[in-house]
């Protein structure tokens, strides 16, 4: 099945002289939610669906309680989480100290099944 995509026309952001060009955006089919996931995996496997529910829960419990004790958090085929930040630089490591972050994110890195998935992504274009 082929992902949809609309055509948004966009300006240098800072620079409103420059010229506007346009860039194709993927158009969203919808939401699914962690309910519908578990009863997604519940019917595809033997598991009930509010076991399933627990499980994915705990996972999303897990995921940032590790991350923020230093851990990559690796999950198989999907992929893994690590924290990424950037800092200020300074011309000495004795004056680098946490003051020096000044920003954090989580990484999200796909592994060889999504990878695959995505690779193999369809595109049709909607008006």
């Amino acid at each position: 099945m082929a992902i949809n995509y609309n055509v948004v026309e966009i300006g240098k952001p800072g620079d409103l002289t420059a010229p506007k060009k346009f860039y194709a955006r993927p158009v969203t089919a919808g939401e699914i939610l962690l309910e519908d996931l578990a009863a997604d995996i519940s019917h595809a496997s033997s598991v009930t669906e509010a076991d399933v529910y627990a499980v994915l829960q705990s996972l999303v419990r897990e995921i940032p309680r590790n991350i923020s004790r230093g851990y990559i958090v690796r999950l198989g085929n999907l992929g893994s989480f690590r924290l990424g930040s950037n800092s200020t630089g300074n011309d000495t490591r004795e004056e680098v100290n946490a003051a020096n972050i000044v920003r954090t994110r989580l990484l999200f890195h796909a592994g060889k099944q999504l990878k695959t998935t995505l690779s193999n992504l369809t595109f049709k274009k909607v008006e």
